[in-house]
């Protein structure tokens, strides 16, 4: 339940950026909580299902379709809520869901409340193995 509380948050820090970024996506105070609200919870039921049905064009898109699956939820969303927040175009909703996202994984990773994980690896790049000068046979 925390993280799930931690990553609603999350969401509704992703969707005041989006919503100020993107044109095309408006909210008040009421429908910024609503929003968040409703899209935690169309996140950890909805979205999966549609994952499940959509398998095909994700592996055909190598999981860029997860993109469309998310604008989708958002736009969907926007219908529900109707004046409180209100996402005009799909396009809209593509570029808020894609900032959302971006913003989502970030801060899940920095707080570790999802699965999500960024890693920078510094230092020097691993040797190449050491060549013996032994026979080489070539097929």
């Amino acid at each position: 339940m925390k993280s799930f509380v931690k990553r609603a948050v999350i969401t509704g820090f992703g969707v005041i950026v989006a919503s100020s970024i993107v044109p095309g996506i408006q909210c008040n105070a009421s429908g910024l909580v609503l929003a968040t609200l409703l899209l935690a919870v169309l996140n950890a039921f909805v979205r999966p299902v549609m994952y499940i049905v959509a398998l095909p064009l994700l592996i055909f898109t190598l999981g860029l379709f997860i993109l469309v699956i998310n604008a989708v939820l958002l736009y969907w969303v926007g219908h529900l809520l109707g004046t409180r927040f209100t996402v005009d175009t799909f396009t809209s909703a593509f570029w808020g869901s894609l900032i959302i996202s971006i913003i989502s994984l970030v801060l899940n990773s920095l707080t570790r409340s999802g699965d999500s994980t960024i890693q920078f690896h510094r230092g020097k790049p691993p040797r190449p193995p050491k060549d013996d000068g032994g026979p080489v046979i070539d097929v």
